[in-house]
């Protein structure tokens, strides 16, 4: 068996391995909350066209 096979062997349904971001498929640093499911560098790069606002 080589690796690429025994990689991907068991289907990601639940778990941080089953997320990814909509934009750029990055696993880490997803921001899930409302629905939006997008990492946390692209939310910096896209919250002006989401309608997101910074507050102080």
């Amino acid at each position: 068996m080589s690796h690429e096979s025994v990689w991907y062997c068991r289907p990601r349904t639940y778990g941080k391995g089953s997320r990814e971001c909509r934009v750029c498929t990055h696993q880490a640093g997803l921001i899930r909350k409302y629905g939006l499911n997008i990492c946390r560098q692209c939310f910096r790069e896209k919250a002006a066209d989401i309608g997101f606002t910074k507050h102080r």
